[in-house]
C-alpha cells in the first residue's frame, strides 16, 4: 500500500508542479487554487480555524490539494490512470457550481476545461507511470 501512496503523492506533485508553472506564465488558463482557496475558506468560515493571508491561504490550500489528490491518485490511477483523471478532471469542472463555489477559474472557457482535465490526466498518468516502476 505505501508504494500506491508514494505514487499518488508523485503524481499529485507533478500535476501542482504542471499547473503552477503553467498558470505563473501564460494566460488564459486554468487557476485550480482559486477555486481550492475559496473552498478551503468555505469550509473552514465557521470553525475556530482562521486561515489569514495570502501565502498561508495558498499553502495551506496547495498541501490540502496535494495530500488529497495524492490519496485519490493512489486508490485509484495505479490501477486505471487514464479512467481516473478523465474523472478528476471533470470533477475539477463540473464539482465547484454544484458546491457553491465560482467555477470560472477552471470552467470559464473551453480551453480552461479542456486544460483542467489534461492536468488531472497528467497527474494519472504520472502515477502509473511511478507505481509501475516501484512496484
Amino acid at each position: 500500500m505505501y508504494k500506491k501512496i508514494l505514487a499518488g503523492l508523485g503524481g499529485a506533485i507533478a500535476l501542482n508542479i504542471l499547473h503552477e508553472t503553467i498558470r505563473k506564465n501564460f494566460s488564459n488558463v486554468p487557476h485550480i487554487n482559486e477555486v481550492g482557496e475559496e473552498a478551503l475558506l468555505k469550509i473552514t468560515d465557521n470553525t475556530p480555524i482562521n486561515i489569514t493571508g495570502e501565502n498561508n491561504l495558498y499553502a495551506a490550500t496547495l498541501v490540502g490539494d496535494v495530500i488529497s489528490n495524492g490519496i485519490y491518485y493512489a486508490t485509484t490511477a495505479t490501477k486505471n490512470d487514464l479512467t481516473s483523471g478523465l474523472l478528476a478532471g471533470v470533477g475539477a469542472i463540473a464539482l465547484p457550481k454544484k458546491l457553491g463555489l465560482n467555477d470560472e477559474p477552471v470552467a470559464e472557457n473551453t480551453q480552461k476545461k479542456l486544460m483542467t482535465v489534461g492536468y488531472y490526466i497528467f497527474g494519472a498518468l504520472v502515477t502509473k507511470f511511478i507505481y509501475d516502476r516501484i512496484k
